[in-house]
């Protein structure tokens, strides 16, 4: 198993960076892909986005100060990746980011590779109905199991802020879960 710094150097070398980027995509892609997945939703949708995210981090590793965990850093980028498809998505459709996910969840109990039951469909379609912050700390505390620590690094934010979000989070899906 190969360390951060020795994958990191490796991705920065020209003799190495191919072999390290397979190493790296191995790693990290089942983990990116439920990050991505939790906050696309679609299976297809998220493998575009994730496609996305891995040439962003291959185009600009060379970028990559070491401020945060190399984790962190494409935590990040899948983040902003999928905000991003997510607010293309509204923009073509001419809706709000909030009905591009309320649609998306609509149509998980028809995609195959979705393997949630009711309960799970239920859960997904409250937490769609949370504002997008809110929606990104439970996917990553909830789904994930991310400690406060990580999400700070990934979401550059408080811890306080981050549990803050997570208990509101929280409380907005019991309350739905208990109305519908």
């Amino acid at each position: 198993m190969i360390d951060e710094t020795q994958l990191l150097e490796q991705l920065k070398s020209e003799t190495h960076k191919e072999q390290a980027f397979k190493a790296l995509i191995t790693l990290y892609k089942e983990r990116l892909y439920w990050h991505i997945r939790n906050m696309v939703k679609s299976h297809d949708d998220t493998d575009d986005v994730l496609q996305n995210t891995f040439i962003k981090i291959y185009n600009n590793i060379h970028n990559f100060k070491g401020d945060s965990k190399l984790f962190s850093w494409m935590y990040r980028i899948a983040t902003n990746e999928a905000i991003t498809f997510i607010n293309q998505q509204a923009k073509r459709f001419q809706v709000t980011s909030e009905e591009v996910l309320a649609l998306a969840v609509n149509k998980l109990s028809a995609d195959v590779y979705f393997e949630g039951d009711a309960i799970q469909l239920k859960l997904q379609k409250a937490i769609a109905m949370l504002p997008e912050k809110q929606q990104l700390v439970f996917n990553m505390r909830y789904f994930q199991e991310l400690k406060y620590s990580e999400m700070c690094e990934i979401l550059e934010t408080s811890e306080g802020a981050l549990k803050a979000s997570y208990h509101i989070a929280v409380k907005k899906i019991e309350a739905y879960l208990t109305e519908n």
